[in-house]
């Protein structure tokens, strides 16, 4: 079995007879970047579609009625593809069978390798979640689990960060609400510092007291001594010297007491009794301080977490503008699709089909194809560039569209492809 790989495969023609609403049709589709099957509601448009997708695809894509109602044979389907493979399912049980240029057969298998499941059922990737459109694509670039781990750093980080946030403004609208007292004392008074300085004060006040007492020994002693001089008039030399010397000292004394001031102790014992209101307002500053630096804490490393998440962001973005991407202008932002600075649901019916379209493509670059049912919401000039789009692209898409106007490739009318308003027979006749 031979299979030419040098260009994407497309689908240049398909016929089919007695399938669902399908009585006879044969399109040609070979050169052509958009075929479009148009007609009115219940003619057949969609049964094309589905012919399509259970002659490559497989027996997940048969209709459970695969025979047209009235039809006295068996259902046939042939799809040819540019790659010289003809798929056929025919008979009883539409068995399927796959022949190349030398006549060689195959099965399901050899289309497999060239034909995804989204090429077929290319709804199933638009109604997809925006958050599956952005792990299809993530995945068939390579970037998806490295990218994953991002975004989830990136959110652990940002919660965090957010709390921190929330911490720092109560603790400073806290520390706005404490009230402050300017001729507080910088730190806690203790009573132990009172009781010393008022003790230090006291033990002067006791060696004042002590000099005194001394000046009371000293005149006592000078009593004793006339009275000594009296009794001993032979030692009266000696005692009047003892009473020289000590009235000397007397007098010197005596100048010294006059000079003394004993020290105040009200003013600690004033602070003694105001200490508890002093430091409640030296506790108050202290808390009010205490609560302005903590919330510049948490505002400083709310500050850092910012520019961490900043960091993440960028090697994200550098992560997907260094991918090989299946289109200019598509990303990834918060785990969505984003396409030309848009996220999905504010996309253009056209830009999502381009989306969608280039995504299938990338998951297997051997196919070359879509199916697309429905584009009735799409205008003929929209519909005109997403042709054009196709075209460069090297892309095909198989579509269908309620109308018969002139972007229609073939009209479906009552089961049978309509050509220059004559049915089209696959074998001549019915």
């Amino acid at each position: 079995m031979s299979d030419n790989n040098d260009s994407t495969v497309k689908i240049d023609s398909l016929e089919m007879e007695n399938v669902k609403r399908v009585k006879a049709v044969r399109i040609e589709c070979k050169g052509k970047p958009l075929t479009v099957i148009g007609g009115r509601n219940n003619q057949g448009k969609t049964t094309v579609l589905d012919g399509i997708c259970y002659t490559l695809g497989g027996e997940r894509f048969k209709p459970s009625n695969l025979q047209r109602d009235d039809a006295l044979a068996y259902p046939e389907l042939r799809v040819n593809l540019s790659n010289g493979l003809l798929a056929e399912r025919k008979g009883k049980n539409s068995s399927l069978k796959v022949t190349d240029q030398e006549g060689n057969t195959g099965g399901q298998s050899l289309l497999k390798k060239f034909i995804p499941e989204f090429a077929l059922n290319l709804p199933k990737f638009l109604n997809a979640k925006p958050s599956e459109k952005a792990d299809i694509l993530l995945k068939i670039i390579g970037v998806g689990d490295k990218l994953k781990k991002l975004q989830s750093d990136e959110e652990k980080l940002y919660d965090k960060r957010h709390a921190y946030g929330q911490i720092a403004d109560q603790k400073k609208k806290y520390a706005d609400e404490l009230p402050t007292y300017p001729d507080a004392p910088d730190a806690i008074i203790t009573a132990k510092e009172l009781i010393q300085s008022q003790q230090e004060i006291l033990a002067r006040n006791g060696e004042n007291q002590k000099k005194r007492e001394r000046v009371q020994e000293l005149i006592l002693a000078h009593g004793n001594a006339f009275k000594e001089m009296a009794r001993l008039r032979d030692e009266l030399e000696k005692a009047e010297e003892e009473v020289n010397r000590i009235e000397t000292d007397l007098r010197t004394a005596t100048k010294t007491a006059k000079s003394l001031q004993d020290e105040s102790t009200e003013e600690v014992e004033a602070k003694l009794d105001e200490i508890d209101a002093i430091n409640v307002r030296v506790r108050a500053n202290l808390d009010k301080d205490k609560a302005n630096e903590e919330a510049e804490e948490y505002r400083q490393t709310y500050e850092e977490m910012t520019e961490e998440i900043e960091n993440i962001r960028a090697e994200k973005k550098a992560l997907l503008e260094g991918a090989n991407l299946p289109l200019p202008g598509l990303s990834v932002e918060n785990g969505e699709l984003v396409y030309q600075g848009k996220a999905w649901d504010c996309m253009s019916g056209s830009d999502q089909l381009r989306v969608a379209t280039a995504i299938v493509r990338r998951l297997n670059p051997k196919c070359g194809f879509v199916l697309i049912d429905k584009l009735e919401a799409l205008d003929v000039d929209t519909l005109r560039e997403f042709g054009q789009w196709l075209e460069k692209e090297g892309l095909q898409a198989i579509t269908t569209r309620v109308g018969q106007g002139e972007e229609c490739s073939i009209i479906i009318e009552d089961g049978f492809s309509i050509e220059d308003g004559r049915k089209t027979f696959v074998h001549g006749e019915f």
